[in-house]
């Protein structure tokens, strides 16, 4: 499932910008990585401040941050880009541009102004279509057949600007929100590049997003990836594999939380929703309507494993449901 590109222009042989890169977690990587390997000159990276993450709780840096480091870059780290600290130091890099991938805080106006040709955000969804936080993820769970990646002009509005160009991306009937990010944010890096490039020749035109179809991809929160045993078995499959990897779908067994990785729908197989039964064809858990198969599960305080193999130690009697 190759990736489809439009761009509204663009030509070989562009001058080159200078461009501050902003970026946070992993699906950021291959812009920076194509950015690096371009005519561009990316001077600095700004990324969110380095956490505490893991049971140690000790401090990691952001994946760019770690990419950034690699590379001989300065780091920017503000608490906020409202800093007048980091907006003088944006203003010092004299950045033609500064393209963002998942970066994680809002910019202010007064950062929006500084360089000549803006920010320019590449984000994974076909705009207006799943504006917000959690484009991948809402894309899965709704059960579109396809999406892909938008370039606009950072605004103040939530994912309103301009667009760029766009490369489009099918969605598979077992990706995982994991699976699709990981292919979106390598065909998406391609379309980054040309973007900055038809902006660098003056080729490239950012036309108004429409007023139809847009859609809203808030965060998803861990109370969503709960598992809703009354809905139809495509609709939780769907909904466990858009949460997969992260937060990661779970349900309830024994009064403890149980997290599971995708299931595979069975909609011919009739048991009471929540309802579970093991034999010869598996792990099977009742929905709405119809039923799934389980894959892998992690109980509580344990590692994932095989569903049938969680079955034999825990063996369910007859009657006994999940999420109850």
């Amino acid at each position: 499932m190759g990736g489809h590109g439009r761009l509204h222009a663009g030509r070989e042989g562009e001058p080159a910008l200078r461009l501050l890169f902003a970026g946070t977690p992993a699906p950021a990587v291959p812009s920076l990585e194509a950015l690096l390997a371009s005519d561009h000159e990316v001077v600095a990276v700004l990324t969110r401040p380095d956490a505490r993450a893991g049971r140690g709780r000790a401090v990691s840096r952001s994946p760019i941050a770690e990419r950034a480091d690699a590379a001989g870059l300065p780091v920017l780290q503000p608490r906020s880009p409202r800093e007048p600290e980091f907006l003088a130091r944006l203003a010092e890099l004299q950045v033609d541009c500064v393209p963002v991938v998942a970066y994680g805080a809002l910019i202010p106006q007064a950062a929006l102004d500084v360089p000549l040709h803006g920010w320019v955000n590449l984000h994974f969804s076909l705009l207006p279509a799943w504006r917000g936080a959690a484009p991948v993820q809402h894309a899965i769970m709704a059960g579109d057949e396809v999406t892909g990646a938008s370039t606009f002009r950072l605004e103040a509005g939530l994912d309103t600007g301009p667009v760029f160009g766009t490369v489009t991306e099918g969605i598979g009937p077992r990706d995982t929100a994991g699976d699709l990010l990981g292919r979106l944010a390598v065909s998406g890096a391609g379309l980054l590049v040309a973007t900055l490039d038809g902006i660098a020749a003056g080729t490239l035109v950012a036309e108004p997003q429409p007023a139809e179809g847009i859609s809203l991809a808030p965060k998803v929160e861990s109370a969503d990836a709960r598992v809703d045993w009354s809905l139809p078995s495509h609709v939780v499959d769907r909904r466990i594999r858009g949460v997969t990897p992260a937060p990661g779908a779970w349900t309830t067994w024994r009064g403890e939380r149980m997290r599971l990785g995708p299931v595979e729908p069975l909609p011919a197989v009739e048991l009471d929703p929540g309802e579970i039964v093991v034999g010869g064809d598996g792990v099977l858990v009742g929905a709405g309507r119809g039923a799934v198969r389980l894959g892998q599960v992690q109980p509580a305080g344990k590692r994932m494993l095989l569903a049938a193999d969680w079955a034999r130690g825990a063996r369910p009697a007859a009657g006994e449901r999940m999420g109850a």
